[in-house]
């Protein structure tokens, strides 16, 4: 494991940088040299559990995009979601259109700070943990923060979204 040393929020990507300055936030973020854009690679990059990963997703429900808040070790059930929005249709959104409506490449997507207001919908199993991680607006940053919080701030409805195993 990598033992990065804390650095300023300057770390994080600018427009993040800015929207956790608005937010008033003072939160430690970590730089990794190598990237850390699956959950996996940030689990071990940090040296916590996977399902202490936040994962920031963006998918397109009826022309409309929404990101849904996922913790690392599970997947997002696509009919669940389309049930919650009362959607005829949810996919998974193509990486111009996440970069388009959040600012950021797939891999570093934070939960907000985005560019543009987009519904959020944020799994309950999140809250299973004190701290959860994600990323900073790039591949190689994260955060922490204590889950009620960071859905708070991202302005997430809490829904049971998450793909059971059979």
């Amino acid at each position: 494991m990598v033992d990065p040393a804390p650095t300023p929020d300057t770390a994080a990507h600018p427009r993040f940088a800015e929207a956790l300055r608005e937010l008033g936030l003072a939160v430690e973020v970590r730089r990794f040299p190598d990237a850390t854009r699956t959950a996996a690679e940030a689990a071990a990059a940090i040296g916590c559990e996977l399902s202490q990963i936040v994962k920031s997703l963006v998918f397109e429900a009826d022309g409309q995009p929404v990101v849904v808040l996922m913790d690392g070790a599970s997947r997002v059930d696509v009919e669940l979601v389309r049930q919650e929005l009362g959607a005829g249709s949810v996919g998974r959104a193509s990486a111009a259109l996440v970069r388009e409506t959040t600012g950021y490449a797939i891999g570093g997507v934070p939960p907000f700070g985005h560019r543009t207001r987009t519904r959020v919908l944020a799994d309950r199993r999140l809250l299973d943990h004190e701290t959860v991680w994600a990323a900073a607006g790039n591949p190689h940053t994260v955060f922490p923060l204590a889950p009620k919080t960071l859905i708070a701030h991202a302005e997430g409805t809490l829904v049971d979204v998450r793909e059971r195993s059979a």
